[in-house]
């Protein structure tokens, strides 16, 4: 492939990565339009007919708080997000540095912004459709092996329940709030990403120990459960490592987050 040709793909690729960025926050309140509507539709279906039929208050709310709280979570990043970091708003940097590695020259506000390399584009925006993909598939996933359980339920069954909804509700919040901090440019992104992967591990082994103490606990549903445990944290780690260093190394990221270009 001659050096033209490449260019040109090259070229092709970062134009459709910026149609894919510059529209996301006007259709950000379309994408939770869609989002309510359809996860609304799945959770009054797993509300309206769980595993163990259940009455009285007790059980109602095991069903709806969970399941709300699973489709609030977005709403709740977006509120977050608009509060602490509102769009169009160029933030400071943060005083101490994590990323050390490489040679950097330190750059302005305004010469960041004017960098051909300032913004979430090109490999960039492969990154930020990941976050927004991550939401619905585990959503998805967790809809598809989790099944509802009211109070009349077995203990076990409740516990599964809850700790998977738990994981579900803080790292779908994670990941929105995430997607919100690098669509803005706030220097934050790098590390609370990083966090983010940290406490997906975390929260998959907490729930891995906390689900292996259940009472009576069926050894077929412990085998069943351990796959999409052990998923989630290989997830993790094939993110954190394609995308980590890329998060240190790339200009793109560097001169949008840390305002800095390399030496």
């Amino acid at each position: 492939m001659t050096n033209a040709a490449f260019a040109r793909i090259q070229a092709n690729l970062y134009a459709r990565s910026v149609r894919f960025v510059a529209p996301l926050e006007d259709k950000v309140r379309s994408l939770l339009l869609g989002w309510i509507v359809v996860v609304t539709l799945a959770c009054l279906t797993r509300t309206m007919f769980p595993v163990v039929p259940g009455g009285g208050t007790a059980s109602w709310l095991l069903l709806v708080v969970p399941h709300g709280l699973i489709m609030a979570s977005p709403f709740l990043a977006y509120w977050a997000a608009n509060a602490a970091f509102p769009r169009g708003v160029d933030f400071a940097q943060p005083e101490i540095r994590l990323a050390l590695v490489g040679k950097w020259r330190k750059l302005d506000a305004l010469s960041a912004r004017d960098h051909r390399a300032f913004g979430p584009t090109g490999l960039m925006a492969s990154l930020l459709l990941g976050m927004l993909l991550n939401v619905p598939v585990r959503t998805a996933e967790f809809m598809a092996a989790v099944p509802a359980m009211t109070s009349t339920a077995p203990l076990w069954g409740q516990m599964i329940y809850l700790g998977m909804a738990a994981d579900l509700i803080v790292m779908n919040f994670l990941y929105t709030l995430c997607f919100f901090m690098a669509l803005r440019r706030m220097p934050y992104f790098p590390r609370v990403l990083l966090l983010a992967w940290g406490i997906d591990v975390v929260f998959q082994l907490l729930i891995a120990h906390y689900i292996s103490g259940a009472p009576h606990l069926p050894a077929a549903v412990g085998e069943a459960i351990q796959p999409l445990l052990t998923s989630n944290i290989k997830k993790v780690f094939i993110s954190a490592a394609i995308w980590l260093p890329y998060l240190l190394l790339s200009e793109r990221v560097n001169v949008t987050y840390r305002w800095r270009q390399p030496a």
